[in-house]
């Protein structure tokens, strides 16, 4: 399964800048997508929204991607998805 992490990591590394551009803390962010047993689609929304007052055209074709992300996330096991929040926050301590 280190495969699908890393697809979904390959799939959302290039909007999460624009997406999380006004995050204090964009790591947290991102936990909060991945936290529960599901992707936290609502919250998502809500960030997409964010992003898509401030720039309409760049958030456009990202919301297909960042829900595909979801979905990938749905379907992993749940060691897989523990492993992805412990990637994010191993990451999160390495940017500190």
């Amino acid at each position: 399964m280190a495969d699908a992490i890393h697809a979904i990591a390959r799939q959302a590394r290039p909007h999460t800048a624009a997406l999380l551009a006004d995050a204090d803390d964009p790591h947290a962010e991102l936990l909060t997508l991945f936290w529960g047993p599901q992707f936290d689609r609502e919250y998502a929304l809500a960030l997409w929204a964010r992003l898509s007052q401030r720039q309409p055209v760049a958030a456009a074709p990202l919301l297909p991607a960042l829900l595909s992300v979801g979905d990938r996330f749905d379907a992993l096991a749940r060691g897989d998805k523990a492993r992805l929040r412990r990637l994010i926050a191993r990451h999160r301590a390495l940017s500190e």
